[in-house]
């Protein structure tokens, strides 16, 4: 039975869907008790193509680890929380120090710092060359300090007048220097954005200074170093080179963040496969191109953000341990260590979340030797799910139509098989309790077609559809027989059914378990036609 609204306004939704409060299961013996009351869950008002379900309401942001009580996973006491890039939000002591930070880059810039070949200190001779600048320009040069832009170009054009027996040009300003009018300055790039350009750059030195706490000469050098190591390893030209699709089930892209990141997912386990392991890790060269491939990935993936200020410009990492090799792959653990130093030094900030989904036994072991590698502000955006957890984890981050059905969602993207539903079909979630029966009322007011998706996952319980005509005249027409679900079941069950008269589709759900199970479902109405 359900509530009316206090005013329904026109039109009229062709369906709605309310979610019957469940019954308990009694025993045999004892007859289940029955509650009367129906809580409405009205959608927005549809159109004759579409109905989408409400969205549930987010879950609490905070969670920083989920684990078994009987294996104990590591946690973190201190949830990452990601920070505004607008210079609004900023503190005043962030302010200034992202301004000493331009100003250093912008002096690397016109001294070509970032174009020359790093070199320890103390620094070798000039290299020697038919065009040798006069020495008294060399010893100015040398002598300029680490910041003042303006002092060492008036003593640097001062020195040139005297031998060339000119007069001095002025000083250009700082709106100049940061509008590029200077002939000297040099370009540079990094993920696609050129320093200084726009505001974009911000965000990018931003990541600099938080990988940093704020420590401006740490940040420069740390971006200085990451310029000359991309130099170094050929970012530019990795990007575009064809390194093979073999590994294209281990790391892939696959959906958004209830927040908009986009979410990578690594899968581990494809590693228990002999053959691609050696392919990948059997020798140095196979480990370098696997570093490669994995860098190019992240590459591509980082280009495709948003660096405006207020843009999304993280990635949230799904990391999948499930038959993951253990602790015993020496190879494993050398290309892992090898590739989580180059992305803790030259990617900084670039993840918003790491879940751990699946996490074995003897992962403790394994992080608890990677973690001294690891900033504290990185482990603090680490989460960790057991195996029995890992659904209801990815669903506190992730809406189920986002998540890939091997994890418990109900996204089938690049799949023909079911054409009614995408990725962008909102889905509602309900948990249905230990020994309880929960029901899901589709209201119907016109004729048309109604299609709908369930899925309860791990299964172990009993699903059944049916369709219930208002006019008491008319029998009751089974859709779906009620059948024991059993986890090798199709993970989704999709049903339809054509309404010539209006009435109800009624889903139900017996949970005879003493387990809460997840339930989601979502629906549509298509047009009617003979």
């Amino acid at each position: 039975m359900a509530d009316e609204t206090d005013a329904a306004p026109p039109p009229p939704p062709l369906a709605a869907a309310s979610v019957v409060p469940p019954e308990t299961v009694a025993p045999p013996e004892t007859a289940a008790s029955e509650e009367v009351l129906t809580v409405l869950d009205v959608p927005p008002p549809v159109t004759e193509k579409e109905v989408s379900p409400p969205k549930p309401p987010p879950p609490p942001e905070e969670v920083v680890a989920v684990v078994d009580s009987e294996k104990k996973v590591p946690q973190n006491l201190v949830s990452f929380k990601e920070e505004s890039n607008r210079l609004a939000d900023l503190s005043e002591s962030e302010r200034r120090a992202l301004e000493d930070l331009k100003q250093s880059v912008q002096e690397a810039l016109r001294n070509g710092i970032f174009t020359s070949q790093p070199q320890p200190p103390p620094p070798p001779p000039p290299p020697q060359s038919a065009e040798k600048p006069p020495e008294k320009i060399e010893e100015a040069s040398e002598k300029r300090e680490p910041n003042p832009v303006a002092e060492s170009e008036i003593s640097t054009q001062e020195e040139s007048a005297k031998d060339e027996n000119v007069k001095p040009t002025p000083n250009p300003t700082i709106e100049s220097i940061l509008k590029h009018e200077s002939p000297t300055q040099e370009d540079v790039s990094i993920w696609g954005i050129p320093l200084l350009k726009d505001e974009r750059s911000d965000v990018i030195l931003l990541k600099f200074l938080r990988a940093r706490e704020f420590k401006v000469k740490e940040a420069f050098a740390m971006l200085k170093n990451t310029i000359f190591w991309r130099k170094e390893f050929g970012i530019d030209a990795l990007v575009d080179d064809d390194l093979g699709e073999h590994l294209e089930k281990v790391v892939f892209m696959h959906g958004f963040d209830r927040d908009g990141h986009p979410v990578c997912y690594n899968v581990y386990g494809e590693f228990q496969n002999k053959e691609l392991y050696q392919k990948t890790f059997s020798d140095e060269e196979k480990r370098m191109k696997f570093l490669r491939w994995r860098i190019q990935f992240l590459e591509r993936s980082i280009r495709k953000l948003d660096f405006t200020p207020g843009g999304v410009n993280t990635i949230v990492q799904i990391n999948d341990l499930k038959n993951s090799p253990g602790p015993g792959k020496w190879e494993l653990r050398q290309a892992t260590k090898q590739a989580l130093q180059l992305l803790q030094d030259n990617y900084p900030e670039f993840v918003a979340k790491q879940v751990f989904i699946n996490v074995p036994w003897w992962y403790l072991a394994f992080y608890m030797m990677i973690s001294p590698f690891l900033t504290q502000r990185t482990k603090s955006k680490f989460v960790f799910a057991s195996p029995a957890k890992s659904a209801k984890t990815l669903f506190k981050y992730i809406s189920p139509e986002q998540v890939p059905i091997q994890y418990g969602g109900l996204s089938v993207d690049y799949c023909d098989c079911n054409p009614d539903f995408g990725i962008a079909d909102p889905v509602t979630e309900i948990t249905v309790k230990p020994s309880t029966k929960q029901t899901v009322e589709i209201l119907v007011s016109e004729q048309c077609v109604i299609v709908w998706e369930v899925r309860v996952v791990g299964w172990e319980v009993a699903y059944g559809a049916e369709f219930i005509p208002d006019a008491e005249d008319e029998y009751t027409v089974i859709v779906q027989k009620a059948t024991k679900m059993v986890p090798t079941d199709d993970p989704v069950v999709c049903n339809s059914f054509k309404i010539k008269e209006l009435g109800k589709i009624v889903i139900t759900i017996d949970n005879p378990t003493s387990k809460k199970k997840k339930l989601l479902y979502r629906f549509k109405v298509k047009p009617y036609s003979n």
